[in-house]
């Protein structure tokens, strides 16, 4: 017999809106990373929405989570995400280490520019 498995759109809209609000965005700058709307992302915080696997796998890229974690909020001590290359999708492991590369390595191309533009505007304020 065949478990059947239940979504919770609406738990899972609540662990992205905890999430996003973690790294400190709001979601006008969450929805522009991943190039959605940002009506479209209060809908899926709100349980509004079913996203599809692509919108899904961005969410949790952006956010540094697992797809398990998202979907049945179940942290894995050595999950491993999907991550969005260039042009292919290709598994990588989290590492514990928390350090600026370990980071990083977590960044999507458009979070790297925005990193990068951080870094030039403090750099001439610092030492």
């Amino acid at each position: 017999m065949e478990k059947k498995v239940e979504i919770d759109n609406k738990a899972i809209g609540q662990r992205i809106r905890q999430e996003r609000e973690k790294l400190g965005l709001s979601r006008e700058e969450f929805a522009e990373i991943i190039e959605l709307s940002d009506y479209y992302i209060g809908q899926l915080e709100r349980g509004e929405r079913q996203m599809s696997l692509p919108v899904l796998v961005k969410v949790a890229n952006c956010l540094h989570v697992s797809l398990d974690y998202l979907i049945f909020g179940k942290t894995v001590e050595a999950a491993y995400y999907v991550r969005d290359a260039t042009n292919s999708y290709e598994a990588c492991g989290f590492n514990k280490d928390k350090g600026i590369i370990s980071l990083l390595n977590k960044c999507s191309p458009k979070e790297l520019e925005l990193v990068k533009k951080l870094i030039k505007t403090i750099l001439p304020y610092v030492g």
